[in-house]
């Protein structure tokens, strides 16, 4: 009876130490890693640097546009939607980590005010919610509410990223101000070109680490190459090609160093655009309102006494 216990005993301790490992190699190897936004949220506390520029662009090298769509004003405590367009041809291929072609993947990150956060799903409206689809969003950081990411998610589905964001209300928070507000939003459609590491991925050019004569490109087992380099003096490199990339050198061709040995997979990018918003007091509003409503009446009256004064002064001559 003892031995049947320890027997299920380590093959429990067996199954969940395999568990583990595998879930710890998932995390740390960058090759199999697809959530890119985790990358800048664990090796950037502010996703935008003091230039200007979205961290993101560390990794997606290739530029493409993206816009943002946002009310031109808010009142405070309230939902509205920020739309984020990410356009690309739905029709192309990228090169996935496995060397295989695969659809492309969409993600963004959306600056906001501090004050303005990810609406609760209580106070999201159903036609907003319809809009939203299957998405999930995510704070940056505990410390970071008013910066969301999302992604990635399949850019045949989502090209148009509705973000339901709360305005703040400055009579019960003390930092917000009825004031005119800048937003930030970056958006990538593919995979990167680099890993945080430095790492080249499989999605972008390989070059000759030096130059002389190709002397034998030999294929993998589980696909990619090594170009063999003879670069003089019986000295030789060895470039190691991953899978899913398309030599266009061969055996015998000389080569510089720099020189393309295989060609540009990626089709993808990412771009970052900006806009504004205004957190306007209703009060204003309502002030508005009345100081038209004033000159309205008051140019109604000033008709009404010329057409009263127009009268009297034809009575007079009349008489």
């Amino acid at each position: 009876m003892q031995k049947r216990y320890t027997c299920q005993y380590v093959r429990r301790w067996v199954g969940l130490s395999i568990s583990i490992l595998a879930i710890a190699i998932t995390m740390i190897s960058p090759l199999s890693a697809e959530a890119y936004p985790i990358f800048a949220q664990q090796n950037y506390e502010n996703p935008r640097e003091a230039t200007g520029r979205i961290v993101c662009a560390n990794c997606h090298l290739a530029k493409k546009p993206v816009d943002l769509e946002v009310p031109q004003a808010v009142l405070p405590d309230t939902v509205f939607e920020a739309v984020v367009k990410i356009p690309y041809d739905k029709q192309v291929k990228q090169v996935l980590a496995n060397g295989k072609k695969g659809g492309l993947n969409v993600g963004a990150v959306l600056i906001l005010p501090e004050g303005f956060q990810l609406a609760p799903a209580d106070r999201i409206p159903p036609e907003l919610k319809e809009k939203i689809g299957n998405i999930y969003f995510q704070s940056y950081s505990p410390d970071r509410q008013n910066i969301i990411v999302v992604g990635p998610v399949p850019g045949s589905q989502y090209s148009e990223l509705v973000f339901p964001i709360l305005s703040p209300d400055p009579t019960t928070n003390k930092e917000a101000a009825f004031l005119k507000y800048p937003i930030y939003v970056g958006g990538n459609r593919g995979r990167g070109q680099l890993y945080p590491t430095g790492q080249k991925s499989n999605n972008t050019v390989y070059n000759a680490s030096a130059s002389g004569q190709i002397t034998q490109i030999t294929r993998q087992k589980k696909g990619g190459y090594e170009v063999t380099i003879d670069t003089g003096n019986e000295n030789t490199v060895i470039d190691i090609i991953p899978r899913g990339l398309e030599l266009i050198v061969s055996e015998g061709e000389s080569v510089k160093v720099d020189q393309p040995l295989t060609n540009n997979p990626n089709v993808g990018g990412f771009g970052q655009a900006d806009g504004a918003i205004v957190l306007q007091d209703p009060l204003r509003i309502q002030g508005l309102l009345v100081f038209c409503a004033s000159v309205v009446l008051t140019q109604i009256f000033l008709v009404l006494k010329k057409k009263q004064f127009e009268k009297v002064q034809l009575a007079e001559m009349n008489f």
